[in-house]
């Protein structure tokens, strides 16, 4: 029998990219192909324009194809925007007899119940997670199976999300000749890249600084307990230097990265770049400390808006091993000390690097692949997930062929996503389906 090869699809504001990858006989992830493309249809984190998505999909899946020789026919995609709400719930059974032992399909009830709570219209739930259970009064951890019980109280982590944020995700993958396996929430599937058992356990909170928005997520006794999406990222402070600094926006982005720092006072005085003006115009001239201030009156902003989430968790004191930040933004020179000065947390850079045991591991080593390996994780990790990849080595003409070929279309039999994420591809299977038969009519046309 073959390893699953499984593929993460990271649809981001900057940039879209594929993974793919498998576990070895050591429990760690071979990486046996990248493909990145420029995403021009996302914007904070939500698709704006789907022909764009589409073909940003196509060429970041055609060169993971090209690159690692399997031909990609299943994808785990995450989700994010500001649309993402999270509220504490709970549920109560009571079972019929004492004598049984409480068991999985117990605890799956108890959740399954979560399903039929009032949501405002228009909205979805995409994941429910346990918390903790409390038995005839007396509360449990994590798992209560095999412990005898009439009442069990369960309390819940329910993450909602707009309906058509995630209908859209689905028809720019479908669009591009592919089908989704599963459709998981971006900061769960960073903090599988990037954290540790041990700060799970102790407390953490994840701050994931990509292109378009600030994902936080926070855990204690390994469990996640608050999630947040803040609309803004990356692409606000390359926008605030085009502005600052009357740059072209390419110009803005290579100042952020090589020049850029979060801390003014980290920065000389007399330290200047010369920037390349318009034609028959002289260069430009920036002091690298007004760059900074820039930076920084923006950093200060997102920071204080994390803050707030961590506190409104209820767990700031709680979190032992403080702050992990990732995703591109996690790059910033000086950024660590900036959080620590702002939050009083201890605070750490986390490279998704930890998980990973050979192939193009030098290629996804950086923060900004985290989102792309967590998912990549969760679809190695997830349950009763059937292979639904043909492991065949594919040349450059025939993955090409195949991509362009593919019709829009809709999946003829559900393809089962790993527990509770089913529901959700099922009732976006129902919304797309005569939207996607038309337009295949059309091109049929």
């Amino acid at each position: 029998m073959k390893d699953k090869i499984v593929v993460g699809l990271d649809i981001g504001t900057t940039k879209v990219c594929a993974i793919v990858g498998r576990k070895n006989e050591f429990g760690k992830i071979d990486i046996l192909g990248v493909g990145q493309a420029l995403s021009t249809g996302v914007s904070r984190g939500m698709v704006s324009n789907i022909p764009r998505t589409e073909e940003a999909i196509r060429q970041a899946v055609l060169e993971a194809q090209n690159r690692s020789g399997i031909k990609i026919k299943v994808v785990h995609v995450g989700i994010a925007g500001q649309h993402i709400k999270s509220t504490p719930n709970r549920s109560i059974l009571i079972r019929s007899s004492v004598d049984s032992e409480i068991s999985q399909e117990d605890l799956d009830r108890l959740a399954d119940d979560m399903y039929r709570i009032a949501l405002p219209p228009g909205e979805q739930i995409i994941h429910v997670i346990p918390q903790d259970y409390t038995i005839d009064g007396n509360i449990l951890e994590k798992n209560p199976i095999g412990i005898a019980g009439l009442r069990i109280e369960g309390n819940f982590h329910v993450i909602t999300g707009h309906i058509t944020a995630a209908k859209n995700i689905y028809k720019c993958v479908t669009r591009a000749g592919l089908h989704v396996d599963s459709l998981i929430l971006e900061p769960l599937a960073s903090s599988d890249a990037v954290l540790n058992a041990e700060e799970l356990e102790a407390g953490v909170a994840l701050v994931d600084i990509g292109g378009g928005t600030t994902d936080v997520a926070i855990f204690h006794d390994g469990v996640i307990r608050h999630t947040a999406i803040i609309p803004f990222g990356g692409n606000v402070v390359t926008d605030d230097i085009q502005e600052g600094c009357m740059v072209m926006k390419k110009q803005a982005e290579l100042l952020k990265i090589k020049f850029g720092s979060a801390i003014p006072e980290e920065n000389k005085d007399n330290e200047i770049i010369s920037v390349p003006n318009l034609p028959g115009k002289e260069p430009k001239e920036i002091s690298v400390k007004n760059l900074s201030k820039i930076i920084h009156a923006r950093m200060e902003e997102i920071i204080s808006s994390v803050h707030y989430e961590i506190k409104a968790s209820g767990l700031e004191k709680k979190l032992i091993a403080g702050i992990v930040l990732t995703g591109g933004g996690s790059q910033l020179k000086h950024l660590p000390q900036l959080v620590e000065y702002m939050t009083g947390l201890d605070v750490r850079v986390g490279y998704p690097d930890e998980h990973l045991a050979k192939g193009m591991v030098n290629e996804v080593k950086s923060p900004a692949f985290a989102t792309g390996i967590g998912l990549l994780m969760k679809g190695l990790s997830a349950s009763n997930s059937q292979s639904n990849y043909s492991e065949q080595t594919t040349t450059e003409m025939e993955a090409e062929a195949d991509l362009k070929a593919a019709a829009p279309m809709v999946p003829q039999e559900k393809i089962k996503a790993p527990g509770l994420f089913s529901r959700l591809a099922d009732s976006f299977k129902d919304l797309m389906k005569d939207e996607e038969l038309q337009d295949f009519k059309k091109d049929r046309e």
